[in-house]
């Protein structure tokens, strides 16, 4: 017969035993709910925002270190002289502002009588995002398909650039197809087809050598026939001075427009490392399919940020997204304030 002490003890370490687990299983709860795997934190209750992904900042810090650290410099001088106003200038020459709006900017800055570098930034800031104002930047989707031209040179980033608004049109609910009317780049098919799968949307070719107004004919109708809410149609990257393969492209576009009364957007891929040089790309098309909007590629991989300036002010027509990456999720909308603020740092 047992102990009647041992038996107290036994009974006491069960019992210990037994309130420690349901303390522990009380406690893992009370983390969980606090501190989900991969959700929000609570603090005192109260459910906080999960982190931000990388700022535009960072992945235009190319352009930011050209201009925003150079600008720091010159801003943290004591007296606002003709030097600064010229090495202020040249800083934004050397983002590719173009020389024309970086000396009315700087004007129109220096017109305002700043008294110190603080002053003279936020003037800066404020007279940039006014110059990028007042430009129609939405999508425009308003047939039924949607019919989205797309264009530019050989290796601006056309087809990925394609590729990425049609994953977010999708993400947004509208059913999309693609036509690849790029009958001439051996690989371009293939390629534009590998995305089409890859962000989960119908496509519509042609053999290789095919003319490319027919392939965008038939994707037309594709579209239309299947109800497709936007049909975005890739074309040859072609050079702007080759007169024969303009021509080409008028066509398609010609053929689209006779198809669906009109074009809902003509959408220019620009490399936005090539700076100035974009200029004489944009005015080219512009002249050739009426360009509506420009998609400006690798702002990430360049110092030369600033050209989205240049291109509205010389051509009088809005960037509508820039690249920022090679993700999917890197084509984003521009928006001139927070623009702004990444090419001009802090």
């Amino acid at each position: 017969m047992l102990d009647p002490i041992l038996i107290v003890v036994i009974v006491a370490v069960v019992i210990l035993a037994i309130v420690g687990v349901v303390a522990w299983q009380r406690r893992s709860t009370a983390d969980k709910t606090t501190s989900p795997p991969g959700g929000p934190a609570t603090t005192g209750g109260e459910v906080e925002a999960p982190p931000s992904p990388p700022g535009l900042r960072r992945r235009l810090a190319s352009t930011r270190r050209a201009v925003g650290d150079r600008l720091n410099v010159i801003l943290d001088r004591d007296r606002l002289d003709a030097e600064f106003w010229s090495d202020l200038e040249d800083t934004l020459v050397a983002a590719d502002v173009g020389i024309g709006t970086a000396t009315s900017v700087v004007d129109a800055v220096r017109a305002q009588s700043p008294k110190d570098g603080e002053e003279a930034r936020a003037a800066l800031e404020q007279q940039l995002i006014e110059t990028l104002d007042g430009r129609d930047r939405t999508l425009h989707l308003d047939a039924a398909p949607a019919v989205l031209l797309v264009v530019g040179v050989n290796g601006t980033g056309k087809t990925t650039s394609i590729a990425k608004l049609a994953s977010q049109l999708r993400a947004d609910g509208s059913t999309v197809m693609l036509g690849a009317a790029d009958t001439f780049r051996a690989a371009a098919d293939e390629q534009l087809r590998t995305w089409a799968e890859r962000v989960g949307v119908d496509i519509v070719s042609g053999q290789s050598g095919a003319d490319p107004a027919s392939v965008a004919f038939d994707a037309y109708q594709a579209a239309q026939s299947r109800d497709i809410d936007v049909l975005i149609v890739d074309t040859a990257g072609r050079l702007q001075n080759k007169a024969n393969l303009m021509d080409e492209l008028s066509k398609v576009a010609r053929i689209l427009k006779r198809e669906a009364g009109e074009l809902d957007e003509v959408l220019l891929v620009i490399d936005g490392t090539t700076g100035q040089n974009a200029i004489a790309q944009a005015r080219s098309f512009a002249d050739s399919v009426g360009v509506t909007g420009i998609l400006l590629t690798k702002l990430d991989g360049t110092a030369r940020g600033g050209v989205a300036i240049a291109v509205e002010e010389e051509l009088d027509i809005p960037v509508k997204y820039i690249g920022v990456g090679e993700g999917v999720d890197d084509l984003i909308p521009f928006e001139p304030e927070q623009f702004v603020d990444a090419l001009l740092g802090a």
